[in-house]
């Protein structure tokens, strides 16, 4: 049986609310949507190159955001000590560059595992808490800034994919 990304239920941002409740909304808008842009496609599809010469996928995004995730609210803001997630030996891109489609399904879950552990990395932690990532001081509050900027880069690169793949567009 050939795995397809399950349909998502994507979520809104909030349009009132406190600065928290905006960031964490829009941050989980993102994420849903990124997974909403994988939606009934299957573990090749995902991995197809569709936007030649980049070799840019939505299996890259998937792979990419897990990692994003693990580094900015678990390694930098948590201070867990976590090994890599991928091969460090297939070079700093391996999340879009090594690709398997028969692995499709684990690196999903993967993505949706690392945003739920981020969530509760940050669950009581306050936006001006701070850390120290690679010599450099921040706080959560911009640690959410950033990913929900990183997201919304990479939604807009899934529209033209999956585009590209089948025609879907829009919401």
């Amino acid at each position: 049986m050939t795995w397809t990304a399950p349909e998502v239920t994507r979520t809104t941002g909030p349009l009132t609310g406190g600065e928290r409740e905006t960031l964490t909304g829009f941050l989980a808008f993102y994420r849903s949507t990124l997974l909403h842009k994988c939606a009934g496609l299957t573990g090749r599809q995902l991995a197809e190159v569709t936007a030649p010469p980049s070799n840019l996928t939505l299996l890259g995004l998937v792979r990419h955001m897990a990692k994003v995730e693990r580094i900015w609210f678990r390694l930098g803001f948590a201070g867990l000590d976590l090994p890599p997630m991928y091969e460090p030996a297939k070079g700093k891109d391996a999340d879009f560059e090594d690709l398997a489609p028969d692995r499709a399904e684990h690196d999903y879950a993967r993505l949706v595992e690392e945003m739920r552990l981020a969530d509760e990395a940050v669950s009581g932690a306050a936006l001006d808490d701070t850390f120290t990532w690679r010599g450099t001081v921040h706080s959560l509050r911009m640690a959410h800034i950033h990913m929900i900027a990183e997201y919304a880069r990479h939604v807009g690169h899934a529209d033209l994919l999956r585009e590209r793949l089948d025609g879907a567009t829009g919401a």
